[in-house]
Parts: structure tokens; sequence; C-alpha cells
């Protein structure tokens, strides 16, 4: 396969920087919410010191809340043990133009550990990378794709933050799903996101208006899942600093409204083994043919859910979204084309694949594909075969298995997991149910505008 437009080589990037066409370096990594964290290099200086020997940042990113506030009760970073740094290793193989940003390149890192020189267990590319690795144990190789949807408002973020979000107005004023009319409006915005996107080493295929006033989705070309979870956090940084130039705001909340439509991330995924897609083969299931692994990966994936429903839907507002006839599922069921279920098989023979559309926009890609694998793996391993595939309208089906329908009742299922302990550890099972307990906790003490408006006078 032909290197993707915009990625670079490290010779490549010497000779930009020789000709004065790039200038800086972005060396990122996630943190816990999905973020891009990290410093800007001279890109000089970056082809000297950091390509080869990396950098180094401070520890307590892996224990702030999202107002950058370092958090008590964490074991790996706190107070008493001074906050110190960790090793950010560049992936020469993430090494790309930026080119909605001047004269800038950019590369995505690995957290490594100064005393043992391994990676640091609870970083969300770590995680990812740990059940890659079981994966490729077993043999197989898997190819993602997640489809992120968002909302375009007309105020930029400076203006929004000075409305406390309140009152804002979409860009498109009436349904605009598959329309075209409505998708022009928002083009000035939609065609820089493309654009920049494929000149920065992520292959764009489509743009489509979606059911919300003003909300679009933009399709990125599957890979690799490694791959796809950088590109999933270098579209959301892009596309949020684009609108930031043009003067609008994009969000990406699971539910930024009442009433409007929730904004998802539809994670499609596939096992691969000597080139060949390992869910082909000859069992009858329903309208299409399969293997015994597409059956035990797909069990895996509905018995796990639950316990891994805080990397599918990570925060409060996560949780909105799961409206019966809203388009997001609120049900664990799986079915054949079937836009109702929590698992919504789509293609035959090599397209075959399973297409998870529990998570919203606000997930961190790197742990919700973690958790897509060790789901499917121990399906894999433990045989576990799915429930019957079901036909119909799965809003209705009361007598089905629901979704955790909130943070607060998600924690304990992931918490209290042997199995979620022993496939992730149980210091990464322990740090990230303090992660969301603290983000409960915020939310239980916030005084929000619902409850001004119904209880200031008539309480």
């Amino acid at each position: 396969m032909n290197k993707p437009k915009g990625m670079l080589s490290l010779e490549e990037l010497g000779n930009l920087v020789q000709a004065d066409e790039i200038d800086t370096v972005i060396v990122a990594f996630s943190d816990h919410f999905g973020r891009m964290m990290g410093k800007r290099f001279d890109a000089d200086f970056f082809l000297q010191d950091a390509a080869k020997n990396g950098t180094h940042a401070c520890n307590y990113i892996l224990t702030t809340d999202m107002e950058m506030e370092p958090v008590e009760g964490y074991k790996f970073a706190n107070w008493k043990l001074g906050y110190g740094d960790f090793h950010l290793v560049p992936d020469l193989n993430t090494l790309r133009l930026a080119t909605w940003q001047d004269k800038t390149a950019l590369v995505l890192c690995n957290l490594i550990d100064d005393n043992s020189h391994s990676n640091i267990e609870i970083a969300p590319r770590s995680i990812l990378l740990k059940q890659l690795n079981n994966l490729n144990e077993l043999g197989f190789n898997a190819l993602t794709a997640s489809e992120l949807e968002y909302y375009l408002l007309e105020e930029s973020y400076k203006e929004a933050s000075s409305a406390q979000y309140m009152d804002l107005e979409p860009l498109g004023w009436y349904l605009e799903d598959y329309n075209i009319m409505q998708g022009t409006r928002e083009e000035f915005f939609n065609a820089a996101a493309r654009k920049h996107l494929k000149n920065s080493g992520i292959a764009v295929e489509t743009s489509k208006g979606e059911f919300g006033l003003g909300q679009h989705e933009l399709n990125v070309r599957y890979a690799d899942t490694l791959t796809m979870a950088d590109n999933h956090i270098i579209y959301k940084q892009a596309l949020k600093e684009i609108a930031d130039s043009l003067g609008i705001s994009v969000t990406f909340m699971a539910k930024y409204q009442h009433g409007q439509a929730g904004s998802s991330s539809h994670i499609h995924i596939s096992l691969w083994k000597n080139n060949k897609n390992a869910f082909v083969g000859n069992k009858e299931i329903g309208p299409f043919k399969a293997s015994k692994t597409f059956e035990y990966f797909l069990g895996g994936l509905i018995k796990h859910a639950p316990e891994f429903m805080v990397f599918y839907a990570p925060t409060i507002n996560s949780y909105k979204r799961f409206e019966d006839g809203s388009w997001a599922p609120t049900r664990l069921a799986w079915s054949y084309d079937n836009r109702t279920a929590g698992f919504r098989v789509v293609g035959k023979g090599k397209s075959l694949r399973i297409e998870c559309r529990i998570p919203g926009a606000d997930i961190n890609p790197y742990l919700a594909f973690a958790a897509l694998l060790a789901s499917g793996i121990d399906g894999i391993k433990n045989k576990i075969k799915p429930t019957p595939i079901f036909i119909g309208d799965i809003y209705a089906a009361q007598e089905l298995a629901r979704v955790p329908y909130s943070l607060k009742e998600a924690i304990p299922l992931f918490e209290n997991s042997d199995f979620v302990k022993q496939t992730l550890g149980h210091e990464v099972v322990e740090h990230y149910a303090h992660f969301y307990k603290t983000e409960q906790a915020a939310f239980e003490k916030h005084v929000t505008d619902w409850e001004l408006k119904r209880y200031f006078e008539r309480i």
C-alpha cells in the first residue's frame, strides 16, 4: 500500500526543514479524555535531539481533571511522590504534516517509564498496545474504522464560552441528514477539514449531513487499529483547530443539546489472518455466512459490554444519548444491517464486519478499541456464543438487557469486574475507576442551569 499523502520520514522532514517549509514539530500524546497533550519543538532541535531521544512531561497529566487540576487519590502520581516526569518517545510511524497549521509537522508518542524503560501501563495508547499484542499472539490483526459525528455552531469557542454555552446557533436550521443543500452551507468548514486531513496522512472517504441541526459526519478510511486510534485523535484536534481558525465552533459532545440527535462514534471492526478476513466462514447466520471466529468474537463483545461501558461512554453527558428511537442503541443485542442494534453486522464476504454502535463521539479511541479487542479475544478463547440474532425494532424489545444508563451505574460494573482486572491489570482498573469516580463526583457537586430554572422560584 502506498504511503498516505502527508506522512513523513525523518529524511523527508529534514528536507522540508532545510527548505524552510517546516519550522515546528508538535510532539503529542493522549490523556485520559483523548485530548492531545504535549509540546511544540523547534524543528531543527527536534531533528537533532528529540527524534532520537524523545522528551519529558510532568506525570500529573495522567492524574488531572478536565480543568487540569491535580486530583488526589491516584497512586501513579501525587504530591507525596512529587509529580515527576515520564518519557515521551516519538513513534516515527506517526510523523506527518499538520497542514491546518502553519509550517508544522506532528508526531505521536508512547509514554515510557524512565526506570523500567517499558510502556507506562495506565497510558491510553499503552492499554491498546497491550490488547493488540494479545490479539497478535492469537495470530490475528484487526482493521478498524471509527465514524465520528459532530455539531457545527455559528459562535466561536470564545463566544460560546462567554455565553455559558447556552442558546448557541447551529449552522443548519433544518434536519440535514444526507441533505446536499444544507451540506453546501457548511462546506466552507467540511471541505477544509477533508482537505487538511487528506494532506496530513489521513485518507478521507466522505462527509455528509446528519440527523441534527448543524450535525455532520466525516468518515476516514479504515486502517489497522493503532493507526485508526491515532488518526481519530488527530482528526478531532484538526477539526477543532480548523473551526477555531474560521471563527466557529465544533463539538464532539455525545449529546450537546436536549431534543437533538446525539453524536456517535460507531466503530467498525474485523479480524484478519494471512491477509484474509477471519470472520468469513460457512456457517449460516440469518442472511449471511460467517466463521466460528466471528461468532465467538461477537459473543465476547456482547457479554462484556456492560463491564467496559465506561470506555464506550466515559462522561456524564455520554449517557444522555441513550434514548429509544434516537439512533443510539439502548439494548444489548445484535442484528444484521439494523441500526436499532448495539452491535450491527454489515457486509458480506471479505467486507463482513461488526459495527459497535454504543460509543459516542466523546470516547478516547485507545480505550474504546482496547475494550472491543479485550472482549472479543475473550470470546474467542472461551468460545462465547452470542445471543440469537434479533430481527425487528430492538427499541421495542423490552425483554432484552439494556446498556447501563448512567456513569454512576457503569463505574462499579467496571471496577468490580474480575475479567476487566485480569485483562487490563489491577493498577489500570484502580486508576481509571478513580478517574471516572472523580468525574461523577464533580458533577454531583455542580449546580446546573436545569436546577436553577426549575427550582429558583418555585421550590
